[in-house]
């Protein structure tokens, strides 16, 4: 099971990125230069709304957004994964999924929070990176 410093840890080692305090609920994000691409998501009363219309409730434990590379991954990894990643109705339409921490190990949070920080890292960054651990 993965926790909240987990994903610091693990995003705050990757260069460029920056913690901030944030988002719509005043949570931690992580950003690169070119965005956002991992953050905390509690639920917001709309969100509770909308799951109990779907029979469905928000986790009890920490939630984490996850920038994904476009909706046919996302739909792919919600089929691949349902005990650990989910979406709501207000992400629809929207390249990311949220994450139940208390799911997943940290070697897969590891690969979440990379494959998404590539998404928003600038591409010399990226490229070097990947270079440095023979992904070129």
């Amino acid at each position: 099971m993965a926790g909240i410093d987990d994903v610091r840890e693990i995003a705050l080692s990757l260069p460029g990125v920056e913690e901030r305090i944030g988002g719509h609920t005043g949570e931690a994000v992580w950003r690169a230069k070119n965005g956002q691409f991992v953050w905390i998501r509690g639920p917001r009363q709309t969100d509770l709304r909308q799951l109990a219309d779907l029979d469905r409730v928000w986790p009890a434990g920490p939630v984490l957004g996850i920038r994904v590379f476009n909706l046919a991954e996302k739909e792919a990894m919600l089929a691949a994964e349902p005990d650990a990643l989910f979406t709501i109705p207000h992400f629809d339409g929207y390249p990311a999924v949220l994450l139940r921490l208390d799911a997943i190990d940290r070697e897969r949070l590891k690969e979440l929070v990379c494959d998404a920080w590539l998404l928003r890292a600038p591409v010399t960054v990226a490229r070097a990176w990947l270079d440095e651990r023979g992904f070129a």
